[in-house]
């Protein structure tokens, strides 16, 4: 547990240097309420970005990207309502992307930014 742990904060930790040096912003990290956590919350230009981070350290489970299911997604959609319900600013566009990222067993990172995925 602890290990995984350890792995999806090493994996949020490389989405969001991915995404800032991709010239995004990150407005918030580890949102939670009581219905769940968003990940990262970022904005690129005047879209609002929610973004789900999957870390794998292998294919044994599928890749990450697999692993952000229809429920996951339903999950973050409400959850990202919640979020901007709370945010003092109208956001013109919003935007569902997930940054997926494979370690291998040497632990080097493959960091996939997959835009407006759902």
């Amino acid at each position: 547990m602890a290990r995984n742990l350890a792995l999806g904060a090493m994996g949020e930790e490389l989405a969001a240097s991915a995404l800032t040096a991709a010239g995004m912003r990150i407005l918030d990290r580890n949102w939670r309420c009581r219905h769940g956590e968003l990940d990262l919350v970022a904005v690129d230009g005047d879209t609002i970005v929610f973004v789900e981070v999957k870390t794998r350290s292998g294919l044994g489970f599928g890749s990450p990207a697999e692993a952000v299911t229809y429920a996951k997604q339903r999950r973050i959609r409400m959850l990202a309502q919640r979020w901007l319900a709370d945010s003092d600013r109208h956001w013109p566009h919003v935007r569902f992307d997930v940054v997926a990222i494979l370690v291998d067993r040497r632990r080097e990172p493959a960091v996939t930014h997959l835009p407006a995925v759902f």
